[in-house]
């Protein structure tokens, strides 16, 4: 393979390895305003996405590594990843579908499983089919009882880079068993470029009236909570950083934020979701959805110690995580949002951030 380098520095022949007896490639796709968004199949993960400043730069706007080694051991297994089968956590690792109880999910974040698991989604090489220049379609069949979930789940993921700087991330999936499903792309991002130290400066707007509360293992405990009158509330713009490091206990738990908003919208409504910017470099990321809630992580757990991106490093803090998606610990809380999917159903879902300046 050439050793062809991507606008962000990347060398293409990085990112090519067997894994599972697949070959692992980078896809880049550029729209017609010089935009580019570098993708990788294993994971189906955005490793570079380059978007303009205020001042005409080009900016690499989340975090990422210059290789497949590097993912293959970092710290931080879901940079840009898809998450599945089921993104954010179950409790305990078990549910019950049609008086079935699954309880053989791998318990990989305390006492919960997290993410699909040890081989979620984030850790499989998916197939790959660039359409077009800026666009690229990746599948992957999750065989039945895979990380412990019932029935073959057939899932695609398009990334679509469209003209107005749009990140356009389409889910669909099928399944010839009952089963769940809870899918999200889990990029990092700093809109100051990423190798930023620090996104507390970012700007942050959420359109969301209420968010779960969690225990100490981010697990959700019960009803919902307004945000009004707690550190938890950005329907107004905020510096992220700003109220961080409250003596708010469900920001102590997780060292920061890492909760599930839920969003002031219909059902599968493709509607605003949050706003967030750079004061340093005026770049505008707008997330819009059509999933229930988003999950804002603030890197809190990020230490530094892994290289990035052409030497850069990752301190605790330095990204944010705008995960759109259904509801951690939904399959065991019949209140929520259904996260079942059923033979002949297909679940469907868009996300889509938005690029601008200001």
């Amino acid at each position: 393979m050439k050793n062809i380098n991507t606008l962000s520095g990347l060398s293409v022949a990085n990112f090519s390895k067997q894994i599972d007896g697949k070959e692992t490639v980078l896809y880049t796709l550029c729209n017609k305003v010089g935009a580019e968004l570098a993708i990788t199949n294993y994971g189906a993960k955005i490793v570079s996405l380059m978007v303009p400043d205020k001042n005409g730069k080009m900016t690499d706007v989340v975090t990422g590594h210059n290789s497949i080694e590097e993912y293959l051991t970092s710290e931080e297994p879901y940079f840009g990843a898809i998450c599945g089968r089921y993104g954010n956590r179950i409790a305990a690792g078990k549910f019950t579908i049609d008086g079935i109880t699954y309880d053989k999910l791998a318990i990989n974040n305390g006492p919960n499983s997290l993410h699909g698991g040890i081989k979620g989604f984030n850790a499989v090489v998916w197939d790959a089919k660039q359409i077009d220049e800026q666009t690229i379609e990746l599948k992957y069949t999750s065989a039945d009882g895979e990380e412990g979930f019932p029935g073959e789940l057939k899932t695609t993921v398009t990334y679509h880079l469209t003209n107005e700087n749009e990140v356009v991330i389409s889910y669909q999936a099928s399944t010839d068993k009952p089963t769940v499903l809870n899918l999200t792309n889990h990029s990092y991002f700093n809109l100051s470029g990423a190798g930023d130290p620090y996104i507390g400066d970012h700007i942050l707007t959420i359109n969301a009236d209420y968010y779960l509360p969690t225990d100490n293992t981010a697990i959700p405990y019960g009803p919902k909570e307004k945000v009004e009158g707690t550190p938890m509330d950005f329907r107004t713009p905020h510096e992220v950083g700003e109220r961080i490091n409250d003596n708010f206990e469900q920001l102590i738990f997780g060292k920061g934020y890492d909760h599930t908003y839920i969003l002031n919208k219909e059902d599968n409504e493709l509607s605003y979701c949050a706003r967030c910017s750079s004061p340093k470099t005026g770049i505008v990321m707008e997330t819009y959805t059509t999933q229930p809630g988003v999950q804002l992580y603030t890197g809190n757990w990020m230490t530094g110690n892994f290289e990035g991106k052409n030497g850069q490093r990752y301190p605790e803090r330095a990204a944010l995580c705008l995960e759109t998606q259904h509801f951690p610990d939904s399959p065991n809380k019949p209140e929520y949002p259904t996260t079942e999917l059923r033979p002949g159903e297909v679940f469907q879902s868009t996300t889509i951030y938005k690029f601008s300046v200001e």
